[in-house]
């Protein structure tokens, strides 16, 4: 067991930190020596100091919210952005130019005003902020668009916060989750979105055969947000067994 985060001032804020990937995200950066808030929209969280309900649409309410885990955690050294709602696999032409706007406002916007309001701290401890994003921006299943395409916007954030917040220290990285037995993959096999049939193909296109878990997903982001990746910005991980390649 590491403890990459004991000894940091400051905390860790877990964006969406009440889901699957999102609250073991919290719980593996607990156990590596951080202290740790999260955030939730319907569902307190039980990991952590806090647990502060937070809408990503009320750009405002993020601020604010940010603010508040600064000061209870007397600063941020780590953002991990891992909200998301659930997103139903429909092909882009039966896709409602009014939900894909609404989603681009929850993801892509919503980032931004995360991003946005931790910087100043960010900065101040020359921390890490990780966006969990997607594999589907590096290749592409069919009826996955909207869901990738905000989550596109948010990678490009990603860079562009990474090259331009360099010089205060801060690095910016996203790690894109591939097929997973939990979270929102689990949220598809659940409504039968994805059938026995879809899953076999799914797997078939993973070099590894197999799915991963919210654990795969934490070890990475953990991973990226440590002093161990202190050289590391800008970039996007996948973690999806090889499917990307």
């Amino acid at each position: 067991m590491t403890a990459d985060f004991a000894g940091l001032p400051g905390g860790a804020l877990v964006v969406g930190g009440s889901g699957g990937i999102g609250r073991c995200v919290a719980e593996m950066l607990l156990e590596r020596g951080a202290r740790v808030a999260v955030t939730h929209r319907t569902r307190p969280s039980q990991v952590g100091e806090a647990s502060y309900a937070v809408d990503l649409n009320d750009r405002r309410e993020v601020g604010r919210v940010v603010d508040q885990a600064v000061a209870d955690l007397r600063g941020l050294h780590t953002v991990v952005h891992a909200a998301g709602p659930h997103v139903p696999m429909v092909h882009l032409s039966r896709v409602d130019p009014d939900a894909m706007a609404d989603q681009l406002a929850g993801d892509a916007a919503g980032f931004f005003a995360v991003a946005h309001a931790a910087l100043p701290a960010l900065r101040a401890s020359a921390g890490s902020l990780v966006a969990v994003t997607t594999a589907a921006t590096a290749r592409f299943p069919v009826r996955d668009g909207l869901s990738s395409a905000p989550k596109a916007a948010v990678e490009a954030m990603v860079r562009a916060l990474a090259v331009e917040e360099g010089r205060f220290g801060v690095r910016v990285n996203a790690v894109g989750p591939g097929m997973l037995t939990d979270g929102m993959a689990e949220r598809l096999i659940s409504t039968g979105e994805l059938d026995e049939e879809a899953l076999e193909i799914t797997r078939r296109n993973i070099p590894l055969r197999r799915f991963g878990s919210a654990t795969d997903i934490a070890e990475a982001v953990c991973f990226l947000a440590s002093p161990r990746a202190r050289f590391i910005s800008g970039q996007k991980l996948d973690v999806d067994g090889g499917y990307s390649a």
